[in-house]
């Protein structure tokens, strides 16, 4: 079974990142195909390479970079809601005349579109968060 994921919440607020990483790693596991997951609202906040959580609790955003290097999984950030949050790659921060990017290896910034086409070609669809 091919699935698209959905996270709409922020890693650190809410249990759907979380949840989803452990969700695709057991799919991934069992044989299934998850191509995509797409980050929107809140939850573009994962893909951000300068949170620094405590050294004695997770790093989900460096689980889900190490997630896409071994799988292959794109991992698409919604570019309207990284820019109301900050976020930006190289492109779009020199593109908006800001000094710096802060998307983190492994992820990418995209459109909704991305999210359509991933709707179009998955067996399910799943939505971790609102």
């Amino acid at each position: 079974m091919k699935f698209g994921v959905v996270v709409s919440e922020g890693p650190y607020t809410h249990q759907a990142s979380d949840t989803a990483y452990h969700f695709v790693t057991a799919a991934l596991a069992a044989g299934h195909e998850v191509p995509r997951v797409f980050f929107y609202h809140d939850g573009v906040n994962v893909g951000t390479r300068l949170s620094i959580p405590p050294q004695d609790e997770r790093n989900i955003q460096e689980q889900w970079t190490a997630l896409a290097k071994e799988h292959g999984t794109d991992l698409v950030i919604c570019i309207a809601a990284a820019q109301r949050r900050g976020l930006l790659d190289k492109n779009e921060a020199e593109r908006q005349g800001k000094d710096a990017d802060n998307i983190a290896e492994g992820f990418r910034i995209s459109g909704l579109g991305q999210l359509i086409e991933m709707g179009i070609d998955a067996d399910r669809l799943m939505t971790f968060g609102d």
